[in-house]
């Protein structure tokens, strides 16, 4: 296996709500939501860096493809990192997603390895980091 990855896809309860919250409030580029022809098939991806696309398929639909019985989100199996180039974008991030609607779980702060970072939930209860990182800034 090739150390690419394409399609990052979280399972939600409400696609439309999602789809406002992603794209309305923390503004990721979307085509909207796609394949709703097709039963079990409506998605939504958002385009970010690297070629890398953010998807959001309902849990029901992800459980029926795969076999797998549907459960509930546990915030902490997983969070997704969002590292910023610039310490102040953490907390601009961290209130434009509060004003989206995001559960903040832990308000931005100076970190262990001389960071700063916060965390929030998104309205299906999948939890993300906003991170500056000195020894591990994106591209721009």
């Amino acid at each position: 296996m090739k150390p690419y990855l394409s399609v990052l896809t979280v399972g939600v309860a409400d696609l439309e709500r999602s789809l406002r919250f992603y794209r309305d409030g923390l503004g990721l580029p979307t085509k909207g939501i796609i394949g709703r022809e097709f039963e079990h098939g409506a998605v939504a991806f958002f385009d970010l860096s690297g070629g890398l696309k953010f998807a959001i398929w309902a849990q029901a639909d992800i459980a029926h493809d795969t076999g797998l019985p549907a459960t509930p989100v546990s915030s902490t199996a997983g969070s997704i990192g969002h590292n910023v180039r610039e310490r102040e974008e953490v907390d601009v991030l961290m209130a434009q997603a509060a004003a989206a609607g995001a559960e903040i779980v832990k308000p931005a702060q100076e970190t262990f390895y001389g960071g700063y970072a916060g965390y929030f939930l998104d309205p299906d209860g999948h939890l993300w980091e906003v991170v500056w990182n000195p020894e591990f800034l994106p591209d721009e």
